[in-house]
C-alpha cells in the first residue's frame, strides 16, 4: 500500500499556487510560493483520502501523469488509510479485531475511525495483528 499520488501546481493569476489531484479531485488548496502549496497539498490529500473512508469508499487508484509532481501522503495518514484497508480486507468484525488487539470493541472502533488521533505505535501494531508489515523508507526530498 502506497499512497503517493500526482499534484498538478498551477501559478495563481492572483499570486502563489493551485494545487490540485487528478485523482483525488476533492483535494485542492494553495500557498504562498511552491514550497508552501506542496506543504498544503500533503494536508488537503490526507484529508480528502480520509474522507474516502468515511464514506465508505474505496481510495482511488492513483495513476502517473507527466508533467506533474508526487506528493506522498504523511505517515500517520498512510498508516490510518492502511489500517481500514486492511481491515475491510480481512473481513473480520470490530469485535474480532479488538480480540487480536487484546483492546476493547470501543477502542477497535476508534482505531478504525479516520479522524480519531490514534497514536503511530498502535496503528503499527493493529497492521500487524491484520497481517501487514509496515516497512518505511526515506527519499531524498525532490
Amino acid at each position: 500500500m502506497e499512497y503517493i499520488y500526482q499534484a498538478k501546481l498551477e501559478a495563481d493569476p492572483d499570486g502563489g499556487f493551485v494545487v490540485t489531484f487528478p485523482d483525488v479531485p476533492e483535494a485542492i488548496t494553495a500557498g504562498k510560493d511552491r514550497a508552501e502549496a506542496l506543504e498544503h497539498a500533503v494536508e488537503a490529500l490526507g484529508l480528502a483520502l480520509r474522507s474516502y473512508t468515511m464514506r465508505g469508499l474505496p481510495l482511488p487508484t492513483p495513476q502517473r501523469y507527466k508533467n506533474l509532481v508526487a506528493v506522498t501522503v504523511d505517515a500517520w495518514n498512510a498508516l490510518k488509510l492502511a489500517v481500514v484497508e486492511a481491515f475491510n480486507e480481512a473481513n473480520i468484525t470490530k469485535t474480532e479485531l479488538a480480540n487480536r488487539l487484546g483492546k476493547k470493541e470501543t477502542e477497535a472502533r476508534r482505531i478504525l475511525d479516520p479522524n480519531y488521533p490514534t497514536k503511530l505505535q498502535t496503528l503499527e501494531q493493529t497492521l500487524a495483528v491484520l497481517g501487514k508489515q509496515v516497512i518505511i523508507t526515506i527519499k531524498d526530498a525532490a
